[in-house]
Protein backbone atom coordinates (compact mmCIF):
# COMPACT_ATOMS: atom_id res chain seq x y z
CA UNK A 1 0.00 0.00 0.00
CA UNK A 2 3.04 2.16 1.17
CA UNK A 3 4.86 1.45 -2.18
CA UNK A 4 1.57 1.94 -4.53
CA UNK A 5 0.94 5.44 -2.56
CA UNK A 6 4.46 6.32 -3.09
CA UNK A 7 4.31 5.99 -7.18
CA UNK A 8 0.75 7.88 -7.11
CA UNK A 9 2.72 10.81 -5.52
CA UNK A 10 6.23 10.70 -7.98
CA UNK A 11 3.67 10.32 -10.74
CA UNK A 12 1.52 13.51 -9.84
CA UNK A 13 4.65 15.71 -9.01
CA UNK A 14 6.34 14.79 -12.21
CA UNK A 15 2.70 15.81 -14.18
CA UNK A 16 2.54 19.25 -11.92
CA UNK A 17 6.26 19.61 -13.30
CA UNK A 18 5.64 18.52 -16.73
CA UNK A 19 2.66 20.30 -17.57
CA UNK A 20 4.74 24.03 -16.45
CA UNK A 21 6.89 22.36 -19.71
CA UNK A 22 4.48 24.73 -22.22
CA UNK A 23 6.69 25.19 -25.71
CA UNK A 24 7.08 28.22 -28.02
CA UNK A 25 4.18 27.11 -30.03
CA UNK A 26 1.86 27.03 -27.32
CA UNK A 27 2.91 30.47 -25.84
CA UNK A 28 2.31 32.23 -28.67
CA UNK A 29 -0.97 33.24 -28.98
CA UNK A 30 -1.54 32.80 -32.57
CA UNK A 31 0.04 29.14 -32.37
CA UNK A 32 2.23 30.06 -34.94
CA UNK A 33 5.91 29.83 -33.45
CA UNK A 34 7.98 26.25 -33.71
CA UNK A 35 10.58 25.83 -31.37
CA UNK A 36 14.60 26.68 -32.10
CA UNK A 37 17.28 24.05 -32.08
CA UNK A 38 18.15 25.80 -28.57
CA UNK A 39 14.88 25.37 -27.20
CA UNK A 40 14.03 22.14 -28.10
CA UNK A 41 17.23 20.52 -26.77
CA UNK A 42 16.94 22.21 -23.59
CA UNK A 43 13.21 21.22 -23.37
CA UNK A 44 14.00 17.49 -24.12
CA UNK A 45 16.98 17.36 -21.49
CA UNK A 46 14.84 19.02 -19.03
CA UNK A 47 12.34 16.59 -19.98
CA UNK A 48 14.89 13.38 -19.31
CA UNK A 49 16.52 14.66 -16.18
CA UNK A 50 13.08 15.08 -14.63
CA UNK A 51 11.32 11.97 -15.34
CA UNK A 52 13.14 8.56 -14.99
CA UNK A 53 10.83 6.90 -18.19
CA UNK A 54 13.13 8.99 -20.39
CA UNK A 55 16.68 9.16 -21.84
CA UNK A 56 18.30 11.31 -24.05
CA UNK A 57 21.05 10.02 -26.00
CA UNK A 58 23.01 11.35 -28.51
CA UNK A 59 24.23 9.33 -31.40
CA UNK A 60 26.82 10.78 -32.94
CA UNK A 61 27.94 14.18 -34.97
CA UNK A 62 25.46 15.59 -37.77
CA UNK A 63 27.21 17.41 -41.03
CA UNK A 64 26.76 20.74 -38.68
CA UNK A 65 28.59 19.48 -36.28
CA UNK A 66 26.35 18.68 -33.96
CA UNK A 67 24.62 15.32 -32.23
CA UNK A 68 21.72 13.37 -33.34
CA UNK A 69 19.71 13.26 -30.51
CA UNK A 70 17.03 10.21 -29.29
CA UNK A 71 14.71 10.10 -26.74
CA UNK A 72 14.02 6.75 -25.29
CA UNK A 73 10.53 6.55 -23.23
CA UNK A 74 10.11 3.11 -21.22
CA UNK A 75 7.64 2.79 -18.53
CA UNK A 76 9.27 0.05 -16.72
CA UNK A 77 12.97 2.42 -17.31
CA UNK A 78 15.10 -0.12 -19.04
CA UNK A 79 16.72 1.20 -22.19
CA UNK A 80 18.73 -1.56 -23.45
CA UNK A 81 17.38 -2.35 -27.11
CA UNK A 82 18.18 -6.01 -26.67
CA UNK A 83 16.42 -6.27 -23.41
CA UNK A 84 13.55 -4.52 -24.98
CA UNK A 85 12.99 -7.00 -27.67
CA UNK A 86 13.59 -9.72 -25.31
CA UNK A 87 10.81 -8.23 -23.17
CA UNK A 88 8.87 -8.34 -26.55
CA UNK A 89 7.96 -5.02 -26.27
CA UNK A 90 7.01 -3.42 -29.79
CA UNK A 91 9.23 -0.27 -30.55
CA UNK A 92 7.66 2.79 -32.57
CA UNK A 93 10.21 4.89 -34.16
CA UNK A 94 9.41 8.56 -34.96
CA UNK A 95 11.42 11.41 -36.83
CA UNK A 96 10.79 14.55 -36.93
CA UNK A 97 12.42 17.60 -38.94
CA UNK A 98 14.00 15.62 -42.17
CA UNK A 99 12.75 18.76 -43.74
CA UNK A 100 12.96 21.37 -41.37
CA UNK A 101 10.38 24.01 -42.93
CA UNK A 102 7.89 21.35 -42.21
CA UNK A 103 8.39 21.74 -38.35
CA UNK A 104 4.62 20.07 -37.38
CA UNK A 105 5.84 17.43 -35.41
CA UNK A 106 8.77 19.26 -34.00
CA UNK A 107 6.60 21.20 -32.03
CA UNK A 108 3.60 18.14 -31.91
CA UNK A 109 6.21 15.84 -30.47
CA UNK A 110 7.56 18.18 -27.55
CA UNK A 111 3.62 18.17 -26.53
CA UNK A 112 2.78 14.70 -27.44
CA UNK A 113 5.78 12.98 -25.01
CA UNK A 114 5.48 15.95 -22.03
CA UNK A 115 1.66 14.85 -21.85
CA UNK A 116 1.51 11.07 -21.69
CA UNK A 117 4.41 11.25 -19.54
CA UNK A 118 2.14 13.73 -17.38
CA UNK A 119 -0.99 11.77 -17.49
CA UNK A 120 1.10 8.16 -16.77
CA UNK A 121 0.11 7.09 -20.24
CA UNK A 122 3.12 5.52 -22.00
CA UNK A 123 1.93 2.05 -22.10
CA UNK A 124 4.32 -0.68 -20.83
CA UNK A 125 4.32 -2.77 -23.76
CA UNK A 126 5.89 -0.08 -26.20
CA UNK A 127 9.14 1.72 -26.00
CA UNK A 128 8.83 4.95 -27.85
CA UNK A 129 11.76 6.41 -30.06
CA UNK A 130 11.82 9.67 -30.78
CA UNK A 131 14.11 11.98 -33.21
CA UNK A 132 13.71 15.63 -31.66
CA UNK A 133 15.23 16.79 -35.03
CA UNK A 134 16.85 14.56 -38.08
CA UNK A 135 18.06 17.69 -40.42
CA UNK A 136 19.76 19.52 -36.94
CA UNK A 137 21.90 22.23 -39.88
CA UNK A 138 18.26 22.51 -41.90
CA UNK A 139 17.13 23.77 -38.48
CA UNK A 140 19.50 25.78 -37.49
CA UNK A 141 18.92 27.84 -41.01
CA UNK A 142 16.07 29.62 -40.33
CA UNK A 143 14.08 31.87 -42.46
CA UNK A 144 11.00 31.87 -44.64
CA UNK A 145 11.99 29.61 -47.43
CA UNK A 146 8.50 28.30 -48.30
CA UNK A 147 6.42 30.75 -50.06
CA UNK A 148 3.44 28.82 -50.28
CA UNK A 149 3.41 27.73 -47.00
CA UNK A 150 0.93 29.14 -43.89
CA UNK A 151 2.96 29.76 -41.48
CA UNK A 152 4.79 29.44 -38.34
CA UNK A 153 6.61 32.74 -38.82
CA UNK A 154 9.89 31.83 -38.68
CA UNK A 155 11.20 27.74 -39.93
CA UNK A 156 14.30 25.71 -40.83
CA UNK A 157 15.25 24.89 -44.51
CA UNK A 158 14.87 21.62 -46.10
CA UNK A 159 18.37 21.34 -47.39
CA UNK A 160 21.15 20.13 -45.25
CA UNK A 161 24.33 21.41 -44.32
CA UNK A 162 25.80 19.93 -48.02
CA UNK A 163 22.72 21.12 -49.44
CA UNK A 164 21.46 17.41 -49.68
CA UNK A 165 17.07 16.13 -49.26
CA UNK A 166 17.94 14.73 -46.76
CA UNK A 167 14.51 12.12 -47.08
CA UNK A 168 16.78 10.71 -50.75
CA UNK A 169 19.19 9.69 -49.02
CA UNK A 170 18.69 6.46 -47.18
CA UNK A 171 20.22 4.36 -49.75
CA UNK A 172 23.06 6.21 -51.41
CA UNK A 173 24.15 7.82 -47.85
CA UNK A 174 26.04 10.77 -48.58
CA UNK A 175 25.73 12.55 -45.14
CA UNK A 176 26.29 11.68 -41.77
CA UNK A 177 23.34 12.15 -40.62
CA UNK A 178 21.87 9.32 -42.50
CA UNK A 179 24.42 6.41 -41.45
CA UNK A 180 23.52 7.79 -37.65
CA UNK A 181 19.90 7.05 -38.70
CA UNK A 182 20.32 3.99 -39.94
CA UNK A 183 22.40 2.75 -36.88
CA UNK A 184 19.39 3.57 -34.36
CA UNK A 185 17.42 1.78 -37.06
CA UNK A 186 18.96 -1.70 -36.80
CA UNK A 187 19.89 -1.09 -33.19
CA UNK A 188 16.47 -1.00 -32.08
CA UNK A 189 14.67 -2.39 -35.49
CA UNK A 190 11.16 -0.44 -35.08
CA UNK A 191 7.87 -2.51 -35.24
CA UNK A 192 6.49 0.49 -36.63
CA UNK A 193 8.11 3.55 -38.03
CA UNK A 194 6.37 7.81 -38.38
CA UNK A 195 8.28 10.67 -40.06
CA UNK A 196 6.51 13.88 -39.98
CA UNK A 197 6.31 15.82 -43.07
CA UNK A 198 3.81 19.06 -44.65
CA UNK A 199 2.42 18.69 -48.44
CA UNK A 200 2.92 21.29 -51.42
CA UNK A 201 0.87 20.75 -54.46
CA UNK A 202 -3.50 20.89 -54.94
CA UNK A 203 -5.35 22.73 -52.63
CA UNK A 204 -8.72 20.26 -50.42
CA UNK A 205 -10.54 20.77 -47.55
CA UNK A 206 -8.44 17.93 -45.53
CA UNK A 207 -5.40 19.13 -42.83
CA UNK A 208 -3.86 15.80 -43.27
CA UNK A 209 -3.06 13.52 -45.82
CA UNK A 210 -0.91 10.45 -45.29
CA UNK A 211 1.26 8.07 -47.10
CA UNK A 212 1.45 4.65 -46.15
CA UNK A 213 3.74 1.61 -46.78
CA UNK A 214 3.32 0.60 -50.29
CA UNK A 215 0.80 -2.72 -49.24
CA UNK A 216 2.24 -4.25 -52.47
CA UNK A 217 6.33 -3.99 -51.76
CA UNK A 218 5.85 -5.15 -48.19
CA UNK A 219 5.93 -8.99 -47.72
CA UNK A 220 2.61 -9.83 -48.47
CA UNK A 221 1.95 -11.67 -44.53
CA UNK A 222 2.79 -8.21 -43.37
CA UNK A 223 1.06 -5.68 -46.47
CA UNK A 224 -2.35 -6.94 -45.94
CA UNK A 225 -2.71 -6.82 -42.17
CA UNK A 226 -1.31 -3.62 -42.04
CA UNK A 227 -3.97 -1.71 -43.87
CA UNK A 228 -6.90 -3.71 -42.12
CA UNK A 229 -4.94 -3.44 -38.52
CA UNK A 230 -3.51 -0.25 -38.90
CA UNK A 231 -4.06 2.16 -42.50
CA UNK A 232 -7.97 1.69 -41.85
CA UNK A 233 -8.36 2.16 -37.85
CA UNK A 234 -6.07 5.01 -38.55
CA UNK A 235 -8.62 6.99 -40.96
CA UNK A 236 -11.28 5.62 -38.70
CA UNK A 237 -9.81 7.11 -35.78
CA UNK A 238 -8.87 10.30 -37.29
CA UNK A 239 -11.71 11.25 -38.99
CA UNK A 240 -13.63 10.81 -35.28
CA UNK A 241 -11.13 13.13 -33.50
CA UNK A 242 -12.66 15.38 -36.55
CA UNK A 243 -9.22 15.01 -38.58
CA UNK A 244 -10.79 13.34 -41.45
CA UNK A 245 -7.42 11.77 -44.07
CA UNK A 246 -7.35 10.93 -47.75
CA UNK A 247 -4.25 9.54 -48.82
CA UNK A 248 -1.76 11.61 -50.09
CA UNK A 249 -2.38 13.66 -52.98
CA UNK A 250 -0.42 12.20 -55.62
CA UNK A 251 -2.95 13.17 -58.71
CA UNK A 252 -2.95 11.48 -61.74
CA UNK A 253 -3.84 14.41 -63.80
CA UNK A 254 -3.29 18.23 -63.21
CA UNK A 255 -6.20 18.27 -60.57
CA UNK A 256 -7.18 15.49 -57.62
CA UNK A 257 -10.41 14.76 -60.06
CA UNK A 258 -8.61 13.23 -62.25
CA UNK A 259 -7.91 10.23 -59.73
CA UNK A 260 -4.87 9.62 -56.68
CA UNK A 261 -2.22 7.06 -56.98
CA UNK A 262 -0.41 5.37 -53.98
CA UNK A 263 2.99 7.14 -53.79
CA UNK A 264 5.62 4.33 -54.44
CA UNK A 265 8.16 5.12 -52.06
CA UNK A 266 11.62 3.20 -52.73
CA UNK A 267 14.27 3.04 -50.73
CA UNK A 268 15.43 6.30 -50.62
CA UNK A 269 12.97 7.56 -49.38
CA UNK A 270 12.52 6.90 -45.00
CA UNK A 271 9.37 4.74 -45.15
CA UNK A 272 10.73 3.37 -48.34
CA UNK A 273 13.95 2.16 -46.40
CA UNK A 274 11.64 0.94 -43.33
CA UNK A 275 9.98 -1.07 -45.88
CA UNK A 276 13.35 -3.17 -46.88
CA UNK A 277 13.49 -4.24 -42.93
CA UNK A 278 9.94 -4.79 -42.69
CA UNK A 279 8.80 -1.88 -40.74
CA UNK A 280 5.68 -0.55 -41.00
CA UNK A 281 6.13 3.15 -41.80
CA UNK A 282 3.99 6.04 -41.87
CA UNK A 283 4.18 10.04 -43.51
CA UNK A 284 1.90 12.22 -42.44
CA UNK A 285 1.48 15.24 -45.00
CA UNK A 286 -0.60 17.94 -43.36
CA UNK A 287 -1.65 21.06 -45.81
CA UNK A 288 1.01 23.42 -45.99
CA UNK A 289 -1.91 26.55 -46.33
CA UNK A 290 -3.91 25.16 -43.42
CA UNK A 291 -3.00 27.67 -40.49
CA UNK A 292 0.00 26.15 -38.52
CA UNK A 293 -2.21 25.65 -35.49
CA UNK A 294 -4.46 23.06 -37.08
CA UNK A 295 -1.26 21.40 -38.95
CA UNK A 296 0.33 20.94 -35.35
CA UNK A 297 -2.75 19.41 -33.52
CA UNK A 298 -3.67 17.15 -36.31
CA UNK A 299 0.11 15.58 -36.09
CA UNK A 300 -0.43 15.32 -32.21
CA UNK A 301 -3.75 13.34 -32.75
CA UNK A 302 -2.25 11.10 -35.29
CA UNK A 303 0.85 10.18 -32.87
CA UNK A 304 -1.38 9.42 -30.06
CA UNK A 305 -3.63 7.15 -32.28
CA UNK A 306 -0.68 5.93 -33.14
CA UNK A 307 1.00 4.88 -30.15
CA UNK A 308 -2.41 3.48 -29.20
CA UNK A 309 -2.75 0.65 -32.02
CA UNK A 310 0.70 -0.17 -31.66
CA UNK A 311 0.23 -0.98 -27.89
CA UNK A 312 -3.27 -2.89 -28.71
CA UNK A 313 -1.35 -4.65 -31.32
CA UNK A 314 1.96 -5.32 -29.79
CA UNK A 315 1.55 -9.37 -29.65
CA UNK A 316 0.81 -9.68 -33.45
CA UNK A 317 2.68 -7.22 -35.27
CA UNK A 318 6.05 -8.51 -33.33
CA UNK A 319 4.77 -12.24 -34.81
CA UNK A 320 3.89 -11.00 -37.91
CA UNK A 321 7.18 -9.41 -38.23
CA UNK A 322 9.11 -12.38 -37.00
CA UNK A 323 7.17 -14.68 -39.45
CA UNK A 324 8.03 -12.37 -41.91
CA UNK A 325 11.68 -12.31 -41.55
CA UNK A 326 11.66 -16.09 -41.51
CA UNK A 327 9.79 -16.03 -44.50
CA UNK A 328 12.65 -13.76 -46.15
CA UNK A 329 14.93 -16.01 -45.30
CA UNK A 330 13.78 -18.99 -47.47
CA UNK A 331 12.10 -16.46 -50.60
CA UNK A 332 13.72 -17.50 -53.70
CA UNK A 333 12.28 -14.58 -55.89
CA UNK A 334 11.92 -10.92 -55.17
CA UNK A 335 10.70 -8.18 -57.08
CA UNK A 336 13.10 -5.47 -57.81
CA UNK A 337 10.65 -3.10 -59.84
CA UNK A 338 7.42 -2.46 -60.07
CA UNK A 339 4.46 -0.95 -61.75
CA UNK A 340 1.15 1.16 -61.50
CA UNK A 341 -1.97 -1.89 -62.13
CA UNK A 342 -4.13 0.86 -64.04
CA UNK A 343 -6.98 -1.83 -64.31
CA UNK A 344 -7.68 -1.83 -60.22
CA UNK A 345 -8.71 0.72 -59.36
CA UNK A 346 -10.51 1.96 -56.37
CA UNK A 347 -13.18 4.89 -55.37
CA UNK A 348 -12.42 7.25 -52.65
CA UNK A 349 -14.48 9.93 -51.58
CA UNK A 350 -12.58 13.35 -51.78
CA UNK A 351 -13.25 16.80 -50.33
CA UNK A 352 -11.83 19.13 -52.47
CA UNK A 353 -12.45 22.41 -53.96
CA UNK A 354 -13.97 23.52 -57.40
CA UNK A 355 -11.20 23.77 -59.66
CA UNK A 356 -10.42 26.04 -62.95
CA UNK A 357 -8.27 27.91 -65.24
CA UNK A 358 -8.01 32.20 -65.29
CA UNK A 359 -5.87 34.81 -66.48
CA UNK A 360 -2.89 34.92 -64.66
CA UNK A 361 -2.03 38.64 -63.56
CA UNK A 362 1.31 38.19 -64.24
CA UNK A 363 1.46 36.51 -67.32
CA UNK A 364 -1.85 36.90 -69.27
CA UNK A 365 -1.74 32.83 -69.87
CA UNK A 366 -4.36 30.44 -68.16
CA UNK A 367 -3.68 29.09 -64.88
CA UNK A 368 -4.83 27.11 -62.24
CA UNK A 369 -7.03 27.86 -59.23
CA UNK A 370 -9.13 26.20 -56.62
CA UNK A 371 -12.01 28.56 -55.05
CA UNK A 372 -12.46 27.98 -51.71
CA UNK A 373 -15.73 29.50 -51.58
CA UNK A 374 -17.42 26.11 -53.32
CA UNK A 375 -16.46 22.91 -51.76
CA UNK A 376 -16.61 19.73 -53.27
CA UNK A 377 -17.64 16.44 -52.31
CA UNK A 378 -17.30 13.96 -55.07
CA UNK A 379 -16.06 10.19 -55.61
CA UNK A 380 -12.92 10.22 -57.45
CA UNK A 381 -10.43 7.25 -58.79
CA UNK A 382 -8.11 5.81 -56.27
CA UNK A 383 -4.78 3.74 -57.80
CA UNK A 384 -3.63 1.87 -55.28
CA UNK A 385 -2.18 -1.82 -56.64
CA UNK A 386 1.16 -2.13 -58.08
CA UNK A 387 3.26 -5.32 -59.74
CA UNK A 388 6.39 -6.65 -60.13
CA UNK A 389 8.46 -5.65 -62.91
CA UNK A 390 11.19 -7.75 -63.05
CA UNK A 391 12.08 -9.97 -60.56
CA UNK A 392 15.27 -11.78 -59.31
CA UNK A 393 15.92 -15.32 -57.94
CA UNK A 394 17.84 -15.17 -55.38
CA UNK A 395 21.73 -16.35 -55.60
CA UNK A 396 22.84 -18.86 -52.84
CA UNK A 397 25.02 -15.69 -52.18
CA UNK A 398 27.05 -13.03 -53.66
CA UNK A 399 30.52 -11.92 -53.52
CA UNK A 400 31.38 -8.60 -53.04
CA UNK A 401 35.26 -7.87 -53.23
CA UNK A 402 36.46 -5.50 -50.92
CA UNK A 403 37.55 -3.07 -53.00
CA UNK A 404 34.18 -1.57 -52.35
CA UNK A 405 34.60 0.23 -49.20
CA UNK A 406 31.35 2.15 -49.12
CA UNK A 407 29.40 -0.85 -50.15
CA UNK A 408 30.92 -3.02 -47.59
CA UNK A 409 30.23 -0.21 -44.76
CA UNK A 410 26.91 0.45 -45.84
CA UNK A 411 26.13 -3.22 -45.30
CA UNK A 412 27.89 -3.54 -42.36
CA UNK A 413 25.75 -0.41 -41.05
CA UNK A 414 22.26 -2.79 -41.92
CA UNK A 415 22.97 -5.63 -40.33
CA UNK A 416 24.11 -7.62 -43.03
CA UNK A 417 26.39 -10.75 -42.13
CA UNK A 418 29.60 -10.67 -44.24
CA UNK A 419 32.15 -13.50 -43.89
CA UNK A 420 35.25 -12.60 -45.58
CA UNK A 421 37.21 -15.18 -47.38
CA UNK A 422 40.10 -16.68 -45.81
CA UNK A 423 42.28 -17.31 -49.17
CA UNK A 424 43.01 -16.07 -52.45
CA UNK A 425 40.25 -18.75 -54.59
CA UNK A 426 38.68 -19.35 -57.74
CA UNK A 427 35.28 -19.30 -58.12
CA UNK A 428 32.74 -19.97 -60.96
CA UNK A 429 29.84 -17.14 -60.76
CA UNK A 430 27.45 -15.60 -62.89
CA UNK A 431 28.20 -12.28 -63.56
CA UNK A 432 26.50 -9.31 -65.40
CA UNK A 433 27.37 -7.17 -68.24
CA UNK A 434 25.05 -3.93 -68.26
CA UNK A 435 24.32 -3.46 -71.94
CA UNK A 436 22.47 -0.06 -71.99
CA UNK A 437 21.11 2.19 -69.42
CA UNK A 438 19.88 5.51 -68.77
CA UNK A 439 21.34 8.50 -67.15
CA UNK A 440 19.15 11.71 -65.78
CA UNK A 441 20.64 14.85 -67.87
CA UNK A 442 21.00 16.72 -65.11
CA UNK A 443 22.44 15.92 -61.11
CA UNK A 444 19.73 14.75 -58.73
CA UNK A 445 20.91 15.10 -55.16
CA UNK A 446 24.59 15.26 -56.30
CA UNK A 447 24.20 12.13 -58.64
CA UNK A 448 23.61 11.62 -61.99
CA UNK A 449 21.02 8.62 -61.48
CA UNK A 450 20.73 6.12 -63.67
CA UNK A 451 17.35 3.85 -64.42
CA UNK A 452 16.36 1.76 -67.43
CA UNK A 453 19.02 -0.88 -66.48
CA UNK A 454 19.54 -4.05 -68.53
CA UNK A 455 21.81 -6.63 -68.42
CA UNK A 456 23.69 -9.94 -69.85
CA UNK A 457 24.13 -12.36 -67.82
CA UNK A 458 27.24 -15.19 -67.76
CA UNK A 459 29.21 -17.68 -66.30
CA UNK A 460 33.18 -17.36 -65.72
CA UNK A 461 35.59 -18.45 -63.39
CA UNK A 462 36.41 -15.15 -61.15
CA UNK A 463 39.59 -15.13 -58.92
CA UNK A 464 38.77 -13.85 -55.83
CA UNK A 465 41.02 -12.43 -53.36
CA UNK A 466 41.01 -13.11 -49.39
CA UNK A 467 39.21 -10.37 -47.81
CA UNK A 468 36.93 -10.23 -50.70
CA UNK A 469 33.14 -10.52 -49.17
CA UNK A 470 30.95 -13.86 -49.05
CA UNK A 471 27.13 -12.62 -48.86
CA UNK A 472 24.89 -15.59 -47.64
CA UNK A 473 21.37 -15.13 -48.39
CA UNK A 474 19.77 -16.87 -45.90
CA UNK A 475 19.24 -13.74 -43.53
CA UNK A 476 16.36 -11.55 -42.63
CA UNK A 477 18.18 -8.80 -44.32
CA UNK A 478 18.23 -10.36 -47.73
CA UNK A 479 15.05 -8.09 -49.34
CA UNK A 480 17.66 -5.03 -48.58
CA UNK A 481 20.86 -7.03 -50.49
CA UNK A 482 18.79 -7.42 -53.26
CA UNK A 483 17.79 -4.26 -53.81
CA UNK A 484 20.87 -2.44 -52.92
CA UNK A 485 23.14 -5.04 -54.52
CA UNK A 486 21.13 -5.85 -57.96
CA UNK A 487 21.94 -3.26 -60.17
CA UNK A 488 18.11 -3.07 -61.97
CA UNK A 489 16.32 -2.63 -58.81
CA UNK A 490 15.22 1.14 -58.11
CA UNK A 491 17.26 2.25 -55.38
CA UNK A 492 20.63 0.31 -56.22
CA UNK A 493 23.76 1.35 -55.36
CA UNK A 494 24.72 0.97 -59.43
CA UNK A 495 21.72 3.45 -60.14
CA UNK A 496 23.16 5.49 -57.54
CA UNK A 497 26.47 5.81 -59.23
CA UNK A 498 28.66 3.42 -57.25
CA UNK A 499 30.33 1.56 -59.87
CA UNK A 500 30.39 4.25 -62.91
CA UNK A 501 34.27 3.29 -63.27
CA UNK A 502 33.51 -0.10 -65.01
CA UNK A 503 31.35 1.98 -67.53
CA UNK A 504 34.39 3.55 -68.82
CA UNK A 505 37.33 1.95 -70.85
CA UNK A 506 40.50 1.85 -69.58
CA UNK A 507 42.55 0.67 -72.72
CA UNK A 508 41.72 1.84 -76.26
CA UNK A 509 43.26 1.52 -79.74
CA UNK A 510 45.50 3.95 -81.98
CA UNK A 511 43.75 3.54 -85.36
CA UNK A 512 46.30 3.50 -87.45
CA UNK A 513 48.71 0.67 -85.69
CA UNK A 514 44.84 -1.39 -85.23
CA UNK A 515 44.02 -1.63 -89.15
CA UNK A 516 46.88 -4.26 -89.98
CA UNK A 517 45.52 -6.01 -87.18
CA UNK A 518 42.18 -5.66 -87.71
CA UNK A 519 42.76 -7.02 -91.65
CA UNK A 520 44.25 -10.18 -89.65
CA UNK A 521 41.29 -10.67 -87.03
CA UNK A 522 38.59 -10.42 -90.33
CA UNK A 523 40.76 -12.73 -92.16
CA UNK A 524 40.93 -15.34 -89.45
CA UNK A 525 37.59 -14.57 -88.57
CA UNK A 526 35.34 -14.50 -92.32
CA UNK A 527 32.28 -14.82 -90.25
CA UNK A 528 32.78 -11.21 -88.56
CA UNK A 529 33.26 -10.21 -92.23
CA UNK A 530 29.87 -10.99 -92.71
CA UNK A 531 28.34 -9.72 -90.25
CA UNK A 532 30.17 -6.05 -90.38
CA UNK A 533 29.17 -6.11 -94.19
CA UNK A 534 25.47 -6.38 -93.02
CA UNK A 535 26.00 -3.64 -90.22
CA UNK A 536 27.27 -1.66 -92.90
CA UNK A 537 24.44 -1.93 -95.15
CA UNK A 538 21.83 -1.40 -92.00
CA UNK A 539 23.10 1.53 -90.70
CA UNK A 540 24.60 4.06 -92.97
CA UNK A 541 26.10 6.18 -90.26
CA UNK A 542 28.57 3.10 -89.23
CA UNK A 543 29.45 2.99 -93.26
CA UNK A 544 30.64 6.26 -93.41
CA UNK A 545 32.51 6.10 -89.79
CA UNK A 546 35.78 4.48 -90.72
CA UNK A 547 36.61 4.83 -86.44
CA UNK A 548 33.43 2.76 -85.56
CA UNK A 549 33.74 -0.33 -87.75
CA UNK A 550 37.34 -1.09 -86.02
CA UNK A 551 36.28 -0.57 -82.65
CA UNK A 552 32.98 -3.55 -83.75
CA UNK A 553 36.60 -5.59 -84.87
CA UNK A 554 38.18 -4.30 -81.41
CA UNK A 555 35.63 -5.24 -79.51
CA UNK A 556 35.38 -8.50 -80.53
CA UNK A 557 39.13 -9.18 -80.67
CA UNK A 558 40.96 -10.59 -77.62
CA UNK A 559 41.93 -7.10 -76.47
CA UNK A 560 39.16 -5.91 -75.50
CA UNK A 561 39.15 -4.97 -72.03
CA UNK A 562 36.77 -7.89 -70.05
CA UNK A 563 36.21 -5.61 -67.37
CA UNK A 564 34.62 -3.16 -69.25
CA UNK A 565 30.61 -2.67 -68.25
CA UNK A 566 31.14 -6.36 -66.44
CA UNK A 567 29.31 -5.61 -63.27
CA UNK A 568 31.72 -6.61 -59.77
CA UNK A 569 29.44 -7.96 -57.74
CA UNK A 570 28.96 -11.75 -58.09
CA UNK A 571 26.41 -14.20 -57.91
CA UNK A 572 26.99 -17.56 -56.43
CA UNK A 573 24.66 -19.81 -57.96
Amino acid sequence: MIYKLTCTLVCFILAFQLKGQEIAYELDPKKNTTATYEELIQFYKDLASSDSRARLLEIGVTDVGKPLHLLVLSADGHFDPKQVKAANKAVLLINNGIHPGEPEGIDASMMFVRDILAADKLPENVVMCLIPVYNVAGMLNRGISRVNQNGPDLYGFRGSRQHYDLNRDFIKTDTRNSKLFQQIFQTWDPDVFLDTHTSNGADYQYIMTLIATQKDKLHPLLGTWMEETFTKPLYTRMEASNYPMIPYVNSLGETPESGLVGFLESGRYSTGYAALHHTIGYMPETHMWKPYAERVQSTYTLMNHLLELTASQQVTLIEKRRQVKEAVRQQTVFPITWQLNTGQVDSLQFLGYEAGHKESKVSGLQRLFYDRGKPTKIQIPYYNNYEPVINIEKPIAYIVPQAYDRVVDLLKINGVKLQPLSRDTTITVELYYITDYKTMNKPYEGHYLHHDVQVRTVQKNMQFFAGDLWVEMNQERNRYIVETLEPQAIDSFFNWNFFDAILSQKEYFSAYIFEEEAVRLLEENPEWKVELESERVHNSKFAQDGRAQLDWIYRKSPYYEVGHLLYPIARVR
